[in-house]
């Protein structure tokens, strides 16, 4: 893969996923990202013992991994003059510096953006919020699962009258790991309009602002219709019997998005075996399969039920249409297609223990990005510090003084 981030230089003063996972694909595509971490404990991530859904193992936190893959760690203390002192030299030497903290935080830190452009005009300076760095909440923290989730409208968007209840995200960092490629896209563009104009801009991401965004379709009808969006209800009727879900028989499920039902028909038709349904005058025409939309799908939801899902995967290779099998995370990744592409990529911990992760979703040059791994808390911590010019002797005063893990 061409490393199209190579020479890049990132300062991470950032925990959790949303905008470490951001740096994160910087360093997949060839960055250098210099993680500042929490003195003692480091990124807060370290101790999650679980998702919320599942326990995290010990010997391979992939939820780590996930968002912190390639960088190099420096456990500092910023609340320090001496940490900050550090702090400002390392920013002196990258484009971009990427944070996390509330306003307020930023502002007590003395990691604002006047504090760090002082030390550095050209950075690019990158903040990633919960609901947006302006406003009455813009002080408030977050997470993907509130402002991502359930305040952009995406809860009530996947949400049934069946559930009783707000559906929770599908994945843990769902929300984060959409609004890290957003920055990751931002701080590009940033990079790019620095290179021709040679401004330095500042950048900033919301949870809120992504999830309302990836809710843009829904969100531009509701204001149209002055209609809040919420879901079909269930057993509502569907215009087109080619778009939807139907069972086999041994409880699997095939999704089709045929959206020119009348150009399909006769083809699902002579696919599943019922050629005669073409020509029956319910749904021999475009308007009159939509007319009798209910009893072309009771059909098809009938006959899908009469085979197993191995045996639909062989009936329906050729059929042109658009579908595929509803799957599960395992089957994702054992899937040809994520195989043949590289989507799912091979790693090792610190440690040497092997284990998986989803490979950045943009591909240069047709070659997915090799991550690499987390780093463990400050294995980098000297080396940083060394090539800022400091001595050992320096460093070990720093170590004692606490100012450096």
């Amino acid at each position: 893969m061409t490393a199209v981030m190579q020479g890049v230089r990132v300062l991470e003063v950032a925990e959790h996923t949303f905008v470490p996972a951001a740096s994160a694909l910087l360093s997949d595509w060839g960055a250098e990202v210099i993680k500042i971490e929490h003195v003692e404990r480091g990124d807060a991530m370290r101790a999650l013992a679980s998702s919320g859904i599942a326990v995290v193992p010990k010997n391979a936190h992939v939820l780590l991994e996930h968002s912190n893959r390639g960088k190099r760690s420096l456990g500092l203390d910023l609340t320090s003059d001496a940490g900050r002192d550090i702090l400002y030299q390392l920013a002196g030497t990258c484009d971009v510096f990427l944070t996390n903290k509330m306003p307020s935080v930023r502002s007590k830190l003395k990691i604002d953006l006047e504090t760090i452009r002082a030390h550095n005009p050209n950075i690019i300076y990158v903040r990633g919020t919960g609901q947006g760095e302006r406003g009455p909440d813009a002080d408030k923290g977050s997470y993907d699962s509130l402002a991502f989730w359930a305040r952009a409208g995406v809860a009530v968007g996947v949400m049934r009258p069946e559930y009783g209840d707000v559906p929770v995200p599908p994945a843990p960092g769902f929300g984060d790991s959409l609004g890290a490629m957003t920055i990751a896209g931002g701080i590009m563009g940033a990079l790019f309009h620095r290179e021709r104009t040679g401004e330095a801009t500042t950048v900033d991401v919301s949870l809120l602002g992504t999830g309302m965004w990836a809710m843009g379709q829904a969100l531009a009808l509701s204001l149209l219709l002055n209609v809040p969006w919420t879901p079909p209800a269930v057993g509502a009727p569907r215009l087109n019997p080619l778009t939807g879900n139907y069972q086999t028989s041994d409880g699997r499920w095939l999704s089709f998005t045929c959206l020119q039902a009348g150009k399909y028909w006769p083809l699902m038709a002579e696919a599943v075996g019922r050629p005669e349904l073409a020509t029956d005058p319910r749904f021999a025409t475009h308007e009159a399969l939509m007319a009798n939309s209910n009893e072309a799908i009771a059909i098809l939801t009938k006959v899908f039920t009469e085979r197993t899902l191995a045996q639909w995967r062989e009936q329906l290779e050729n059929f042109a249409g658009q579908w595929t099998v509803v799957q599960d995370t395992l089957e994702a990744a054992a899937d040809p297609q994520s195989v043949a592409n590289g989507y799912v990529q091979d790693c090792t911990t610190a440690a040497g223990v092997p284990f998986h992760l989803a490979a950045a979703p943009v591909q240069y040059n047709e070659q997915p990005a090799t991550p690499g791994r987390a780093p463990t808390f400050n294995e980098h911590g000297d080396d940083v510090l060394a090539e800022l010019g400091l001595d050992w002797d320096t460093i070990v005063d720093l170590k004692v003084r606490g100012v450096v893990a």
